[in-house]
């Protein structure tokens, strides 16, 4: 039996992640409609939200903020009805997430809140981890387009679940990333090459994907964003929000909100998050690191193959703890 033919797919917003989502669908045979609020040089690129919807049954949306998601999907919702599945990616609060969702089932469609996690490499490779809230048959229906872009697919509850745990996750690469910047202070201080740092955090139990994707260019001075300090700020700002909603404290957070602050006003806003090492002015940010001081990063897995489904907890899922066979 011949397969179905893959619907036309939407995609909203064009920069880092959007752009490189939109050209990975287009590489696995989709028909892709695309738009954004600032004129792109993309195959199929409409004047309108609106005019996407009317081209495109499921459509993704990577847009700045929670004010520019209500707007998308209130400019969309003429054209929206029982077919569409519309999937948020943009990191938004989680009431952000769930008035969206309602603009969007008042017209009976269905909305998925899917916010990622992944750099602008990632999305190239087709490695993003998508976290999931919302309907499981919205879910299924567009879990092939998913796929092309998806390292994992993590279904995580309702909508407004995923919102908060991507946050959750945000408020930890925020405050691990401060603290590189701290210790290479330290190290800088102290009369010891940063790259030192480097040869000791390959052997220590701190060693990590996030430290060794961003202490490469917090040592050489080269802040080239994957994601930047006024996207991060913004999440932040929803953590501490949240978490004053639920009436605990997050001094981790705080400080780094406060430390962010003083990055957007010295105009790093478009720089990588990382650019808070700035602020120690390291006498040699250009020193050479020696070859091998960082992984380069391993060999990624096919694109075509099944993006794995986590919807269930696995043995094993902390190495070191998990349960022994």
């Amino acid at each position: 039996m011949a397969r179905s033919a893959k619907p036309n797919v939407g995609v909203i917003g064009l920069g880092l992640i959007g752009s490189r989502v939109a050209a990975n669908l287009r590489k696995a045979g989709y028909q892709v409609w695309v738009w954004s609020r600032s004129p792109r040089p993309e195959p199929n690129f409409l004047s309108s939200a609106a005019e996407v919807a009317e081209s495109a049954k499921q459509i993704q949306i990577f847009v700045s903020d929670g004010a520019a998601l209500l707007e998308t999907v209130k400019a969309m919702a003429p054209a929206l009805g029982p077919e569409h599945v519309v999937i948020n990616h943009t990191t938004v609060s989680p009431a952000e997430t769930v008035a969206a969702s309602h603009v969007v089932q008042e017209r009976h469609a269905r909305y998925l809140d899917a916010p990622f996690t992944g750099s602008r490499d990632a999305a190239a490779a087709g490695q993003i981890v998508f976290y999931i809230g919302g309907d499981a048959g919205a879910l299924e229906k567009v879990r092939p387009q998913l796929e092309v872009n998806a390292k994992a697919i993590l279904p995580v509850g309702e909508i407004g679940q995923a919102a908060a745990l991507k946050i959750a996750m945000n408020v930890i690469i925020a405050v691990s990333t401060a603290a590189y910047s701290e210790a290479l202070a330290i190290i800088d201080r102290s009369g010891i090459p940063l790259y030192k740092f480097g040869e000791a955090f390959q052997l220590h139990g701190a060693n990590s994907a996030l430290g060794n994707m961003k202490l490469p260019g917090m040592i050489k001075g080269n802040f080239e964003p994957s994601f930047a300090l006024k996207h991060m700020f913004k999440d932040v700002q929803i953590a501490l929000n949240m978490a004053s909603e639920y009436g605990i404290d997050l001094p981790a957070s705080t400080a780094f909100a406060g430390a962010a602050m003083s990055g957007l006003q010295s105009g790093w806003a478009e720089e990588d998050f990382s650019v808070l090492a700035r602020q120690y002015g390291f006498p040699n940010p250009d020193h050479e690191i020696p070859e091998g001081t960082f992984p380069s990063g391993g060999a990624q897995p096919d694109n075509g193959a099944s993006a794995p489904s986590l919807a269930q907890p696995k043995k094993g899922i902390f190495p070191l703890f998990g349960p022994k066979s």
